[in-house]
């Protein structure tokens, strides 16, 4: 072994501490213009394709979930609740009836 093979220790230099926010309301805000896709799904349907290239307007295509029934809140493709269909003026909105956790 020659001196180039020598294994010497590594000091590192001390690291400053720096002050962590206590409080998880400032945090929150630095996450409060992330923008997030949020979609209600009313259900889902299985269709092969000969019968997808037959849809028309005025088709009508059969959803597995029955009407009334809760539909799903998904926030970048997660479920994170159930609502309900409601409308709001002329618009179509959700209530929400349950927070999945």
């Amino acid at each position: 072994m020659n001196d180039k093979d020598v294994v010497k220790p590594f000091n590192l230099p001390q690291l400053e501490k720096t002050p962590i926010q206590s409080s998880s309301e400032s945090n929150l805000e630095l996450l409060q213009d992330i923008p997030l896709t949020v979609t209600v799904e009313i259900g889902r349907a299985k269709m092969l394709v000969k019968d997808v290239l037959k849809l028309a307007v005025g088709a009508v295509v059969e959803l597995d979930k029955l009407a009334g029934e809760p539909v799903d809140i998904l926030v970048n493709g997660k479920i994170i609740a159930k609502g309900e269909v409601i409308a709001v003026n002329e618009n179509y909105g959700i209530r929400i009836t349950e927070i999945l956790r």
